[in-house]
C-alpha cells in the first residue's frame, strides 16, 4: 500500500506537475500539448500560484517524494457555447481542471482527495456560485468520479459537462477523506 500527502503545489513542484499533466494529454487524450486549449499547463503560475482565487494541488507519493497526481481550479467559465458560459460565468464559477493522476497510482482515492481540497478551497472563497468542468468520455475513471461528485449538464461529441455539489450542502452522500489526506489551506 502507497502512502500519499495532497498538498497545495508550490514553485518547488512546478516540474513535476506540469509533467503528469503532458504526459496525460499525451498517452490518455492522444492530443499532445495545444496552445490554444493547454497554455495553462506551460505556465502553471500565472494560472494556478499567482492569482488569489485559483489552486493547484498535487499528490505526492511519499516514498519517494515524486508528484503522482495533479487537480487546479480557477475562476474562469466556460466560453462556449453561449448558454453555457451564461450559466457558468467567469468570475462566479469555480471551474475544476487538470485532474490527472498517473496510470500507476490510479484506483487509490488520489483525484477524489484532490478534488476535495479544491472544493473546501472555492467553498472558503465566497465568491463562487457554482463549480463546473468538463471531462472526456474517454478519459480512464473520470466519468463515474464526475457523476458521483456532480450531475451532468450538457454532453457533446465525447465531452461532459458536470455541476459539482458542494460536499457540505450535501452531507452524508460523499466519504470523509482519511486523515493523511487532511485540509492544508492556501497561504497568501
Amino acid at each position: 500500500m502507497h502512502n500519499y500527502g495532497i498538498k497545495v503545489a508550490t514553485a518547488e513542484d512546478l516540474g513535476g506537475a506540469r509533467s503528469v499533466m503532458l504526459d496525460a494529454l499525451y498517452r490518455d487524450f492522444g492530443t499532445g500539448y495545444v496552445p490554444g486549449w493547454h497554455n495553462d499547463v506551460i505556465d502553471l503560475t500565472g494560472h494556478y500560484l499567482a492569482p488569489r482565487r485559483h489552486m493547484l494541488v498535487v499528490a505526492i507519493d511519499r516514498r519517494d517524494g515524486t508528484i503522482a497526481g495533479t487537480a487546479a481550479l480557477d475562476s474562469r467559465g466556460p466560453r462556449e457555447p453561449g448558454w453555457l458560459a451564461q450559466r457558468y460565468p467567469s468570475g462566479a464559477t469555480a471551474q475544476v481542471r487538470r485532474v490527472y493522476v498517473r496510470p500507476e497510482h490510479r484506483r487509490r482515492g488520489l483525484a477524489r482527495a484532490m478534488v476535495a481540497e479544491l472544493l473546501a478551497f472555492a467553498r472558503s472563497d465566497g465568491g463562487y456560485q457554482s463549480i463546473y468542468l468538463h471531462a472526456y468520455r474517454h478519459s480512464p475513471g473520470a466519468l463515474d468520479l464526475w457523476q458521483s461528485l456532480g450531475e451532468v449538464v450538457w454532453e457533446e461529441d465525447g465531452i461532459v459537462h458536470f455541476e459539482l455539489r458542494d460536499p457540505v450542502v450535501d452531507s452524508g452522500r460523499h466519504e470523509v477523506m482519511p486523515a493523511e489526506f487532511g485540509s492544508h489551506p492556501r497561504g497568501g
